[in-house]
């Protein structure tokens, strides 16, 4: 079938960056596979990570189908954009359907992005994963991709007011070299190997990131690095207390 909703898309997404003039850097575009199924599995620190790690693989013409939560597909706005490029809906009571469906995508060669911590890092570092992503890639047989975005954060982020218009702001993009998934025994050991890289890479993109916060402007930087962001314990305290919170 054509794909009438993604390219649209894209071109908006495209005319933002220009208008806001984001300073992007992309490394690794290039380990993107042209054909064929791959996962990307991304860090995660902002809510419009999706569309910066699909911009990571535009080099290599591909469109990325992100797993999303369900209620981002029951919304009366976004529903219609979600299912109009084919992203794939997460229902959580509901689980296996969704892993199903995406790895019949990654069979037919689609490339499917995953945020395998699964909510937002507070803390700005890479939490624990779940293995979902190692899983998909060894049972459709296709390389797993780390990602590394920051700089995102700034535009929009958990428990921050949203920043759409600022400009100028850096936006880093590096995508690892790919995971072959039968070169590991199981999905546990993959996803270890896969939080050791995407942890480096995350370092990496935080450490060159050319901008530095100062005065009052430090919330999104690691309290590792200097900034008052929380740290990993903290932030998982704040995620529990967020839970308790919506349950009440």
């Amino acid at each position: 079938m054509p794909e009438l909703v993604y390219p649209p898309v894209i071109t908006a997404a495209k005319t933002m960056f220009r208008v806001l003039d984001l300073r992007l850097t992309v490394e690794g575009s290039h380990h993107v596979p042209r054909t064929g199924g791959a996962v990307l599995a991304s860090n995660h620190v902002s809510y419009l990570d999706f569309i910066f790690c699909g911009y990571g693989a535009h080099e290599s013409r591909r469109l990325v189908r992100f797993m999303a939560k369900h209620e981002v597909f029951a919304h009366k706005v976004s529903g219609p954009l979600m299912r109009g490029m084919k992203h794939i809906p997460v229902n959580r009571s509901a689980g296996a359907g969704s892993y199903n469906t995406a790895v019949e995508a990654l069979q037919r060669g689609e490339v499917v992005g995953v945020f395998p911590e699964a909510t937002i890092s507070r803390s700005f570092l890479v939490k624990e994963l779940k293995n979902g992503a190692a899983r998909m890639a060894q049972e459709a047989a296709v390389p797993l991709l780390p990602v590394a975005l920051w700089g995102t954060q700034r535009l929009w982020t958990k428990g921050r007011p949203k920043t759409l218009t600022r400009r100028h702001t850096p936006i880093t993009i590096l995508i690892g070299e790919p995971m072959d998934p039968t070169a590991y025994p199981d999905a546990t050991a993959m996803t270890a190997e896969l939080k050791s890289r995407l942890s480096a890479l995350v370092d990496r993109a935080q450490r060159e990131y050319p901008d530095r916060p100062s005065g009052d402007d430090t919330w999104w930087q690691p309290a590792s690095l200097g900034g008052t962001a929380p740290t990993l314990e903290e932030a998982v305290e704040l995620d529990r207390r967020a839970r308790r919170k919506s349950t009440a």
